[in-house]
């Protein structure tokens, strides 16, 4: 059992933006959602633990290795998929995942074929080994992906923005490779889609502005809010008005009318009905915006 202990991390840019505010989470094995809007530092922390970027100030731990300070000894430990995983023009599936484990250091052309065959057939590939990646549909390019970051036993898998643009089938299967994955290693899933921590994560963190602002698990946030999230369907020019005297958490469109979501501690009458609370309403809550459903 691994544990990752992350320490009041900070990092401002050279702009003046602290994407990081004394950043502090303890994870083990296991899926972890990090879920935050566009720009709330997800990424940031990822690239940190990725040693991709340097921090500011704090600390990060896996076990008895100092990422921040032994970037080299956490590489050999992480597989990481990034939000843009770009591959080489023509090559195969085959040849990607080949290349890569010579990269990461398995110099046996034996147990590296071998490896790269099991990866394949782990991520439902095997029989497109022979096919350009450049041709893969986005769900077949995320899991090979996901079979890189599995090369070399890693003891932390970081996925940033995984699912964004797959289509519900995709999404499907890319849940169930991830779920399969999570059970042996610690999985940080960092995603600004509710529905992928929803699915997948038992425990959770929510970042806005550089900060966490919640920790815990889906099922006690969710919990936390019932009796107090009510509903009412509205016109589009009453939204304003029921802006300055509710608190909305949440504004979608059905049926071409805004359907809101507000928070109160007591039942806000005039028309509004209670409802049980979901993971986007505590989303919405934490971070308090008004916008659009993403």
């Amino acid at each position: 059992m691994s544990k990752l202990k992350i320490n009041n991390l900070s990092k401002t840019y050279s702009n003046g933006v602290k994407a990081l505010d004394n950043v502090s989470l303890e994870l083990e094995n296991g899926m972890f959602g990090l879920l935050g809007p566009n720009g709330a530092g997800k990424s940031s922390l990822m690239r940190t633990l990725a040693t991709l970027q340097e921090a500011d100030s704090g600390t990060a731990t896996l076990d008895d290795i100092d990422i921040l300070n032994q970037p080299a000894e956490i590489r050999k430990v992480l597989g990481y998929l990034p939000q843009e995983f770009g591959v080489y023009p023509r090559i195969t599936a085959e040849q990607l995942l080949t290349h890569l484990a010579i990269l990461k250091g398995i110099t046996n052309s034996k147990e590296r074929k071998l490896l790269v065959d099991y990866l394949l057939n782990k991520v439902n590939l095997y029989d497109k080994r022979k096919k350009s990646v450049k041709g893969f549909s986005g769900g077949m390019k995320q899991r090979v992906g996901i079979a890189q970051a599995l090369i070399g036993n890693p003891k932390l898998i970081i996925v940033d923005e995984p699912t964004a643009g797959l289509d519900p089938g995709e999404r499907n299967r890319f849940y169930n490779l991830l779920a399969d994955v999570g059970k042996e290693v610690i999985v940080i899933l960092s995603t600004h889609i509710v529905e992928d921590v929803h699915e997948l994560c038992t425990k959770m963190a929510i970042m806005n502005f550089g900060e966490i602002v919640y920790q815990g698990s889906p099922k006690d946030a969710t919990e936390a809010l019932n009796g107090k999230v009510f509903q009412k369907i509205v016109s589009r020019d009453e939204l304003e008005n029921y802006a300055n005297k509710y608190k909305i958490i949440s504004n979608k469109m059905v049926g071409g009318q805004p359907l809101i979501h507000v928070y109160d501690d007591k039942h806000p009458q005039n028309g509004f009905e209670q409802v049980a609370p979901n993971l986007e309403d505590v989303f919405f809550s934490k971070i308090n915006t008004s916008n659009v459903l993403v």
